[in-house]
Formats: structure tokens, sequence, C-alpha cells
């Protein structure tokens, strides 16, 4: 027989046990090559130590020396407390790591470091467990959820940025950067706050100060959308540079260029500039403003004012000027009131033709000629040809 390896690992649950102290396990259901079926239990600070191993071991392919290189999943670091929540919001990441793990090339699926972390324990066959406290309660992975992974989760694979200068923080949410520091990003906000994962630590960083590892070009970007999108101001700015807009609370602009870092492209009448988004609230929309924590926050720093900006990439990043703003949101403007003259006129147009038809004299009926005195006798009653006569 060949070596034992690893044919597919099923993420079935998980545990939640109260000996000797409460805690979580989840339970995979292991397949071998053998066509035998194992089911193991592994709580998930078990999962990143052997995470973090299989990280040494294969130094190319964890991105350690070349982040392009890499194929190993990330799994993000336990939390300080995990709960029942973080415990059942983590299935779907580990599920898709699992799938991944066992799709690596042999050298990695197959190895003895992976073999033997998920081969059967003792106290997978007989867990420890007191029933004077309380027998451990069990939460199966709904099948639903298995398709449909993003109903569990979000993310599954984290993009890897890397910062391009020093970044203090200013509050305890926030998180200090070093220049060429590889993050992690957990979550992408409108705001320009993103929130990021650098080892054991996390924390809110503006999105200014990161750059993907690809290339100087935001792929995530949209083009610009000179129809625009109405929004309300939902709190006042002063613009600092000169390509900024000054707006006060309530006004109401169209948005034209909606940009990663947090400061999008506004139009108010002719005249176009950036604006923080965070403080902009789409038309028709329930202000959200109290329940959103980052409202209370200033506004994200741009890129043009980061110092000492030290980027891996040998072009600059591609940037739109004010004057092609202004300019096609010229031309689109201008385009869409001769949109509606063009329709008014047409509109006029039908107007004044239906009051002409109305106004138009009707054709009269034609009266018919009498009947000759012959033409009577000869076709009408006795009666009339008496009266006649």
């Amino acid at each position: 027989m060949g070596d034992v390896f690893i044919r597919h690992i099923e993420l079935l649950g998980y545990e939640k046990r109260f000996f000797p102290s409460q805690h979580y396990v989840y339970m995979f259901l292991v397949k071998w090559n053998d066509l035998s079926e194992k089911l193991v239990y592994r709580r998930f600070t078990e999962i990143y130590e052997f995470h973090k191993a299989l990280k040494e071991m294969f130094p190319i392919e964890s991105g350690d020396i070349n982040v392009e290189n890499r194929i190993i999943p990330h799994l993000p670091a336990p939390k300080w407390f995990d709960g029942q929540r973080s415990t059942q919001n983590r299935q779907g990441t580990l599920t898709e790591y699992c799938y991944t793990l066992v799709n690596l090339p042999h050298k990695i699926s197959r190895c003895l470091h992976v073999v033997n972390f998920f081969k059967v324990r003792p106290d997978d066959m007989n867990p420890v467990t007191d029933s004077q406290i309380k027998k451990p309660e069990v939460f199966l992975l709904p099948k639903d959820a298995k398709k449909n992974l993003t109903d569990i989760t979000g993310p599954m694979v984290l993009q890897t940025y890397r910062a391009i200068a020093d970044y203090e923080k200013s509050s305890t949410s926030e998180m200090a950067l070093k220049a060429g520091d590889m993050v992690d990003i957990v979550e992408k906000s409108e705001s320009g706050w993103w929130f990021c994962q650098l080892k054991n630590k996390r924390g809110w960083v503006p999105a200014a100060y990161l750059e993907p590892m690809d290339g100087p070009d935001e792929s995530e970007e949209q083009e610009p959308n000179y129809e625009g999108e109405q929004y309300i101001v939902q709190k006042s700015y002063t613009a600092v540079e000169e390509d900024e807009l000054t707006l006060k609370e309530g006004d109401t602009i169209e948005v034209i260029h909606k940009l990663l870092d947090g400061w999008w492209v506004i139009r108010k009448g002719e005249t176009t500039g950036y604006y923080p988004s965070m403080y902009l609230q789409k038309a028709g929309k329930v202000n959200t403003s109290l329940k959103n924590e980052l409202r209370n926050r200033s506004a994200p720093p741009r890129r043009s004012t980061i110092r000492n900006v030290k980027s891996i990439h040998k072009q600059s990043r591609k940037q739109i000027s004010q004057e092609t703003y202004r300019r096609n949101s010229k031309k689109y403007i201008q385009s869409r009131s001769n949109r509606k003259e063009n329709f008014q006129n047409k509109a006029n147009a039908i107007i004044e033709k239906n009051e002409q038809e109305e106004n138009k004299p009707k054709a009269q009926p034609a009266v018919p000629p009498r009947p000759s005195k012959d033409l009577i006798l000869n076709r009408c009653s006795e009666s009339t040809r008496k009266k006649i006569l």
C-alpha cells in the first residue's frame, strides 16, 4: 500500500463543552485514501497553531519570501475571547480553508504535519466529559449553509496589502503601521477606513496608506458615472486642499466617482471636487448616521497628503484630473439639458398639433336635394299622393 493521505475534510459543525471549563470544538469528518471516514474534534486555537507551523515549513508557498507565490490559504487569528457567535461565524472560513488545504500540491496536502494533525486521537473516540456538570451541546452545520458559504461568514480569502508609509494611530480602535508591513484586509468600508489584521493585531487603517501587491491601480474602483447619484450631505466639511469642496449639512450633490480611499468625486452644479464619503447619505435612504460608528470619526487622510511614500511599484497610481471631471461633467449636463429640451419641444409640438386639430372647423353634412313631384308620385304611398294632389 502507498502512503496514507486525506481525500476530503468536511466540517460538520461544532460542540459547546463544559468540562474542564466551557469551550468550543469543531467537528470534522475526515475521509482517507483507504475509503475510511473518521470523526475528529479540534479547537480553533489548535487549528491556528497547526496553520502557523505549516507556514513555517513551507515559507515560499506561504508568501513569506514573495507574497505573489502564496498558495497556502489565510486563516484569521483567534480572538481574545471566543464566544459562540465567533465560533459559528468562523465555520465558513474553516470550510474553505480545509477545501483549499486538501487541494494543495501533494508535498503540502500529504505531508506528515497535515496527516498527523487530522488523525484520530484517543479523546476523539472518548471525549472527556462530566455528566454531573452538563452534557455537550451539538450544533450541526445546516446543509443549505454548506452550499452557500457567504451566509455563514464574510470574505473567504483575505486580500493582502502593503503599507506605503508609517501610520500612527489616533484612537484605540485603529492600528499603527510601519512602511512595508503586510496586512490582511478583513473589511473594506466605503468610508476609506479599512479593518486590517497584522499577526495578532487588528484595527482600522486609512486605505490611502495601503497599496495592492499586484499593481498600483485599484481594480475595485468603479469607472466615473457622470450621470451622477444624488446624495445628501450629513456633515459639513471645509475644504483643505484646492481640489476639495466645502459643503454644508443638508446640501444635495451628485456623486460621480466612488473611490476606495473614502474621498469621492462629487458635483455641485458644474463644480466638481473631492469630499469625504463618510459624510454623505444616499438620497431617499433612512439616515443611519447614529448607527454608523465611523460617522464620529474624522475623515481619513488622502494619499496626496502622506509624506515619505515608499511604493514597490515603479508607476504611480492612475488618477483622473479635476479638469477631466469638470469637462466630462459639463458635457453630460449639456447633453442632459439638450435631451430635456428636445423632449420638451416634441411635447410642445404634439400639444400644438392637437390644438390645431381641435380648432379646425368640422365639416358639415351635405343637404340632400328635394325629390321631384313625379318621383314622389311614383314611390310614395296612397295617403301621401292625396296630400300632394
